[in-house]
């Protein structure tokens, strides 16, 4: 459940001074354009005071997608009738008095690899194309006991399994930024349905930096929690690895302290869920963290970064310095976990589509199936590699956690690439492994960390680049404290792509 009755709506207190009057007008005053593009939390606080129809953010809400989407190809699946039924009716409530959530009436994608009532689920794959889900995810039950409104599924590559967003079944999704870019992935549907100003709120799942990535590429906010912070199920099988989680593509820090406020905490469904934090995330916000030491990392002792983009990275880390933060170099290499990491991720899959895969491996991509071959050869030597390895990852970062409170690298290593992909295989004219175009997001899958990203601003292309912000384990509030902290010193979410 989400917290309900809990002092969730105090936002005018956190936000600087210039941004906290709200005027008293009807929605007929907002140009669809600054009501398309208002953070979450803003709209649902409009909605509650009566400033804003619910019915009329939905009726909006669609018309953008409707003029928008057939360019961008974030949504794959509608429920236009439904999420206009249940507007009216929150507008009926709300008439009438009764609260109506923490999320009164906003307008939410979800990524096509989480189950909506009555929707199909097809993970971006043909074999699955008629999988009726019979029963909401526990996420998405949660955001619709918050008062949101699912309005559709958003777009992932197959099974989620590429940093860019394309499939055979739906197509190539598109950076609303530049339309021959990416939006990344897996999450990309999601991260561009946001950009474009379609929704508010999107869901995202993150295994190797499927939240981030989409995030930085399309310049919103993404956090991937702490392993276990958002429950997942209910599913036929549990996950085997610890390395996926659930989390937002959002247009504020705060609305993604808010998504979480009413998503996370434990669930009979997943064993592994964790319990509740006794802060609310939104209150966290309100305070300062104080004076933190900070690590920045330009690589990570062994990634290449795109010229224009490290120096947006480099700029964003000396406003920590301006913040007050005492921010050093850290020179520490994490150990190269690439093929632990990818072969966990084939092992994963594989366990998932265990029964069918022989069935459906002829509609699968081919390079998808290669990949889940090559997880059948795994030995038990094999797994017992790759824990080693995994050992040695969380060796490395307790020590930098002993040390430092937060991590600081670059998000991507790259501008968005080719919406059809594939990624770069050389930066600025020097060739990078395969993985080297994620560098800097799938290591802390594998050691469960909490990471962010938040936007830094436009390389030289005009395309959206991203700071990642990694927290030690369970603190999610401390990352959130500092992106919501550095958002308020150097502001990005009024600037959006212009369709």
């Amino acid at each position: 459940m989400c917290l309900g009755t809990v002092e969730v709506f105090t936002f005018f207190e956190m936000t600087p001074k210039d941004q906290r009057q709200t005027a008293r007008f009807s929605y007929k005053d907002l140009p669809m354009k600054s009501l398309l593009h208002k953070p979450a939390w803003e709209l649902a606080e409009l909605i509650r005071n009566k400033d804003l129809s619910p019915l009329e953010l939905m009726k909006k809400t669609l018309e953008r997608i409707e003029a928008v989407n057939p360019t961008i190809n974030a949504f794959v699946a509608l429920r236009a009738d439904q999420a206009m039924a249940e507007a009216k009716r929150m507008e009926t409530q709300i008439a009438s008095g009764n609260a109506p959530g923490p999320l009164a009436g906003i307008p939410v994608g979800v990524k096509d690899l989480e189950d909506v009532e009555g929707m199909m689920t097809s993970f971006g794959s043909i074999p699955y194309k008629d999988n009726m889900a019979k029963q909401d995810s526990v996420q998405v039950a949660r955001l619709r006991q918050a008062g949101a409104i699912i309005v559709g599924k958003t777009n992932t590559p197959e099974f989620g399994f590429t940093g860019f967003t394309k499939n055979r079944l739906y197509g190539v999704t598109r950076n609303p930024w530049n339309r021959e870019r990416t939006p990344g992935g897996s999450s990309g549907g999601s991260a561009a349905a946001v950009a474009a100003g379609m929704v508010p709120l999107a869901t995202g799942s993150d295994a190797g930096g499927s939240i981030r990535i989409p995030a930085c590429y399309s310049g919103c906010f993404g956090i991937k929690p702490t392993f276990g912070r958002i429950p997942f199920g209910p599913s036929d099988r549990l996950h085997m690895t610890r390395t996926w989680t659930l989390g937002p593509l959002t247009r504020s820090v705060l609305d993604a302290a808010l998504y979480l406020d009413c998503t996370a905490g434990d669930h009979p469904a997943d064993p592994e869920s964790l319990s509740r934090p006794s802060s609310p995330y939104l209150e966290t916000l309100k305070r300062q963290p104080g004076v933190l030491k900070i690590g920045f990392s330009p690589d990570l002792g062994y990634a290449r970064v795109q010229e224009d983009v490290m120096a947006l990275v480099r700029k964003a880390v000396a406003t920590f310095e301006r913040m007050g933060h005492q921010v050093d170099i850290w020179n520490g290499p994490l150990p190269d976990v690439s093929q632990a990491w990818s072969d966990l991720m084939n092992w994963e899959l594989c366990g998932q589509l265990n029964e069918d895969l022989e069935k459906i491996r002829p509609e699968l991509g081919r390079t998808l199936a290669q990949s889940l071959d090559s997880a059948k050869d795994l030995s038990f030597h094999d797994q017992f590699s790759i824990q080693k390895i995994r050992t040695r990852l969380n060796k490395v970062l307790w020590k930098f956690f002993n040390n430092f409170d937060l991590l600081l690298t670059p998000t991507m290593p790259t501008e968005a690439f080719s919406a059809k992909g594939p990624p770069p295989a050389e930066i600025d004219g020097e060739p990078i492994p395969l993985l080297g175009a994620v560098a800097f997001t799938y290591p802390f899958n594998l050691s469960g960390h909490p990471a962010a990203t938040i936007p830094i601003g436009l390389t030289d292309s005009g395309l959206p680049a991203g700071l990642q912000i990694i927290g030690p384990r369970h603190r999610d509030d401390l990352v959130l404290q500092a992106a919501y902290q550095y958002e308020q010193a150097s502001p990005w979410n009024d600037h959006w792509p212009d369709i």
